[in-house]
């Protein structure tokens, strides 16, 4: 009962700081995004044994943000994907936010920093998280400016150019 008490206390404390209206100062208030994954969203669509790939991915930022919504500094942000469809030895080698529409391959725009090195095994499927990748301003105001325009994909050993691949729905 006593630490019930305490979260309570905590939480009244949390939603009373968080409905002060500073509006002088940048609130750091979380962007989340929401990506359907599928390898038949990628350009070429995947063929091959892992074509049946499909996942969904939430991307937050962590960036401070002025009243109109616009980043004023850099952050992070974290990525928690859940992918099926993959093949018993899968492997996630690389995984980014890249600046392009559907259907056309555009270079990297934010990267994760995953690499070969460091590769996730996916073993059919799994949770793939990534937290703490920085972001710039100017990276954070892009995607935020227009979800739609920037996909997010995972490449794997098998489709070097991507396995899965879903364009960005900002939800808050």
């Amino acid at each position: 009962m006593r630490r019930f008490a305490i979260f309570a206390l905590a939480l009244a404390l949390t939603g009373a700081a968080a409905c002060d209206d500073d509006s002088n100062g940048p609130s750091s208030t979380p962007i989340v995004f929401t990506v359907d994954l599928a390898a038949s969203n990628e350009v070429p669509p995947v063929s091959n044994a892992e074509s049946g790939a499909t996942g969904r991915a939430t991307i937050t930022f962590s960036v401070p943000i002025d009243g109109s919504g616009n980043p004023t500094d850099g952050g992070t942000w974290n990525v928690q994907a859940i992918v099926t469809g993959f093949t018993a030895d899968s492997r996630i080698q690389a995984a980014h936010i890249h600046n392009g529409p559907v259907g056309q391959n555009f270079p990297v725009f934010v990267n994760t920093g995953l690499t070969t090195a460091n590769a996730i095994p996916v073993n059919v499927s799994g949770t793939i998280n990534f937290e703490g990748v920085p972001i710039s301003q100017a990276q954070a105001q892009a995607v935020i400016a227009n979800p739609a325009g920037h996909y997010f994909n995972m490449h794997t050993p098998l489709n070097g150019g991507g396995a899965v691949r879903g364009q960005l729905v900002r939800l808050q």
